[in-house]
């Protein structure tokens, strides 16, 4: 059982409250052409977003998810009609990245026909893919140039999806772009900025994320050099060592009046910096990666979250910046055996007292502490919505149950649980009482 202020969560009443997310999302998705599904980022919005970061293609993430988890074959249909709402936006995109335009949908179809064997999603997927290639201007496809935005996450799609030479080619120019700094290299994240960002959302360990995973699938040892080289730049930036790993924002800050410098989530904090020492661990087999890991969640678990400490911090619950996205590397720890079933507890314990539950389902709203009123309109997404809290609901209870550690879904920079590491006895049984 988990025990958070006097609340108790037990396994099937997380079930059941994930069960209730999905219902108020498929009472906000909007009828497309064709009998197609679309999802708008809030339901405020009148207009689908496609995007898999807070439209369509991250919805149809978490009813895979949905399908694998409880066998249902409703939430397949419902995927695959959401996948005839993205195979008409193909064309009309005008951002070709992973986490914002056409990569991420080619992915998302891809995985429809691969998963559910529609070939009207397939053959979109390819659409997309060969529009994303002619969108190429041989060094980048837009202002951002890291992983979410540009290059690093269309490199990793195009890994995803069998095509290694079209991966290299979009990587390769980081090896051009590299500034050199006294402990390794950095890149911009877009054109005239002087500020660099150095987390997985925009920065450094962003792009040597797709540098190394790519480098290592196809042997390039000039771009894991260069990963390694910007891993070394980040490290040396720690300022809760030995024990902890913590490292500012960016440097210097960026929109100082706007972003705080320290933050803890995925997107900006060492719960995402977990991500790309748990690739090298698996990858390059040094020690001291498992140990970075480590002191990552040593950091996560000592900073007071998912407690509101003060104005401005743990304002959210998604799987971006907020308690999902801490909940996310929980499990992937629980299933390696490294012991974070009580953080999860408490993570999940805290996102259930959070929900707002009635008859229309269960949705959650972030906080923005400088706006009246401070509470923000729930999102339906994967990044600051119930898609991607709601994923993570579903698979801390199937890993709780002694199931399946994976996702029906793999998002491309989040690495699988290590396959040496996935031994119920090694993993200590389950994370909460059913």
């Amino acid at each position: 059982m988990t025990e958070v202020e006097g609340t108790t969560v037990r396994t099937d009443e997380v079930e059941a409250l994930a069960v209730d997310g999905l219902r108020w999302l498929v009472g906000a998705a909007r009828e497309t052409a064709e009998g197609g599904l679309g999802w708008p980022s809030a339901p405020s919005e009148k207009e689908p977003n496609p995007s898999l970061y807070v439209g369509t293609a991250g919805i149809v993430t978490v009813l895979l998810e949905a399908w694998r988890h409880f066998g249902d074959d409703s939430w397949a249909e419902l995927a695959l009609r959401a996948g005839r709402g993205l195979a008409t936006t193909v064309d009309g995109l005008d951002d070709n990245s992973l986490y914002f335009g056409r990569a991420g949908v080619a992915l998302v179809l891809h995985t429809l026909h691969e998963e559910l064997g529609d070939t009207a999603c397939g053959a979109a997927s390819d659409r997309a893919m060969t529009l994303v290639r002619a969108g190429f201007d041989g060094e980048r496809w837009g202002e951002l140039f890291e992983l979410m935005g540009g290059n690093g996450g269309i490199g990793l799609t195009a890994l995803a999806l069998g095509d290694p030479e079209f991966a290299v080619l979009a990587v390769e120019p980081y090896l051009r772009a590299a500034e050199r700094t006294e402990w390794g290299v950095t890149w911009p994240h877009r054109p005239g900025t002087e500020a660099r960002l150095h987390h997985m959302s925009h920065g450094t360990l962003r792009i040597a994320y797709a540098l190394a995973r790519i480098g290592y699938a196809t042997g390039r040892a000039d771009l894991v050099e260069s990963a390694l080289a910007g891993v070394a730049d980040v490290v040396a930036r720690d300022q809760d060592g030995p024990d902890g790993f913590l490292v500012r924002h960016s440097t210097p800050q960026f929109l100082p009046d706007l972003i705080e410098p320290i933050s803890y989530g995925w997107c900006h904090g060492p719960a995402g910096d977990a991500q790309i020492f748990r690739l090298l661990r698996d990858t390059d087999g040094d020690p001291i990666w498992a140990a970075l890991a480590d002191r990552c969640w040593h950091t996560v678990t000592h900073s007071g979250l998912p407690r509101r400490l003060r104005p401005g911090f743990w304002d959210n619950q998604g799987r971006c910046c907020g308690t999902a996205s801490i909940l996310a590397l929980a499990s992937d720890r629980i299933a390696e055996g490294r012991r974070a079933e009580d953080f999860a507890q408490v993570l999940v314990a805290d996102l259930a007292a959070r929900a707002v539950r009635d008859g229309d389902g269960a949705r959650w709203s972030n906080v923005e502490h400088r706006s009246t009123p401070n509470e923000l309109e729930p999102r339906t997404g994967w990044a600051q919505g119930s898609a991607g809290i709601v994923r993570e609901l579903l698979r801390f209870v199937r890993l709780s149950r002694g199931g399946e550690p994976g996702y029906a879904f793999a998002w491309p920079d989040q690495p699988p649980v290590s396959a040496q590491a996935t031994d119920p006895i090694r993993r200590g049984g389950s994370a909460v009482t059913s």
